[in-house]
């Protein structure tokens, strides 16, 4: 090749039509997709819903009468979709695990038991990996119930039920990517779920029992100023005021402590119970002792915008159970107990 020749090979411009990957570029264009696809996804989800039959309600009363678990076994995306069914599954009252066909081949189909359900998921139904583990699981003598959008499928002529998960088209322009289908697979686990939840009659407080973390973890993010006592359930004494006296508002109050308050409702000290000890190992006698000589000054304390975290942050690390609330001022607004920020008789710890 000549120098002018190359010379003009090289500087030959690219046109747009040359760039890789040059797509709908404006707001409006990719609004229109994405309502398209939503679209085609709620589609597969109407026509799905036509071929609801006695086929499901047969699963559903084979799993509620099973001794043993939901064995979810599924490929590639449908595997994604089989994790998600097993976790709603098992945090509403039903067992269920989840197992990779080729570790299954590789032995981890020991793990399945006679009383097991398989639930089987492939949208074409030919998942050489669930299929070459069907003659294995029929040898244990589970039950293989299968979703699938192919009712003529070697899976769905080989298991004991096949339900039908198919949608009319995918999402994805060239109909490859599992969307619409995945999706559908996804709901029909979820009618599985719930239609199991209704047959078992599991309660919120069921669901509570299986989401401790959640329990928790929504109360640690709560304000102080929603879980703490606050009025005529805040003990309070004068620093003047006979011990006696304030044992019989701890006593009344039932907190293990009272809190110290100036005239003007400022918090200047609090007695606990261990300051009620300490007292009587230092005092031949009580009867005259005053407040402000047994008290603690300056305890911890905190605002009721803090959260409930926060507090049993403090509590762990000063070692109490009592916190006094005040406003910008020190005074006085409430008083939180531990029971109070965990929940008495709600969150329960097993050994």
């Amino acid at each position: 090749m000549n120098k002018e020749v190359s010379r003009t090979v090289k500087s030959r411009p690219r046109t747009s039509s040359s760039k890789e990957g040059q797509g709908p570029s404006s707001a409006r264009e990719l609004v229109r997709i994405a309502k398209e696809v939503l679209h085609i996804e709620a589609e597969g989800l109407l026509t799905l819903k036509e071929h609801v039959d006695e086929r499901f309600a047969r699963a559903v009363e084979w799993i509620y009468a099973s001794s043993g678990r939901v064995i979810v076994t599924g490929v590639g995306k449908s595997g994604i979709v089989g994790r998600k069914i097993v976790a709603t599954l098992s945090s509403t009252g039903t067992p269920a695990l989840f197992l990779h066909p080729v570790e299954a081949m590789h032995g981890d189909l020991g793990m399945v038991r006679s009383e097991d359900i398989v639930l089987a998921l492939s949208n074409s139904g030919e998942t050489d990996e669930i299929n070459f583990i069907l003659p294995s699981l029929r040898a244990i003598g589970t039950k293989i119930v299968a979703f699938t959008g192919n009712l003529e499928s070697t899976l769905a002529r080989h298991c004991d039920l096949a339900i039908f998960t198919g949608v009319p088209r995918e999402a994805c322009p060239f109909g490859l990517a599992p969307t619409a289908s995945s999706t559908a697979m996804l709901a029909m686990g979820d009618a599985l779920a719930v239609a199991l939840i209704k047959k078992r009659n599991f309660s919120v407080l069921d669901f509570r029992r299986y989401h401790p973390g959640g329990q928790l973890g929504h109360r640690l993010q709560s304000h102080v100023m929603e879980v703490m006592r606050r009025g005529d359930a805040v003990p309070m004494v004068t620093p003047d005021c006979l011990l006696t006296e304030a044992v019989r508002v701890m006593s009344e109050k039932g907190l293990g402590a009272t809190l110290v308050v100036d005239r003007d409702h400022k918090l200047t000290g609090i007695v606990t119970d261990g300051d009620l000890r300490r007292a009587l190992e230092r005092f031949v006698s009580v009867a005259d002792v005053r407040v402000h000589q047994i008290m603690t000054a300056n305890p911890k304390a905190l605002k009721p915008d803090r959260k409930v975290g926060e507090a049993i942050e403090i509590m762990e690390k000063h070692l109490v159970t009592v916190l006094p609330v005040v406003d910008a001022s020190q005074r006085i607004v409430g008083i939180l107990h531990l029971h109070d920020l965990l929940g008495k008789g709600q969150i329960r710890f097993a050994l």
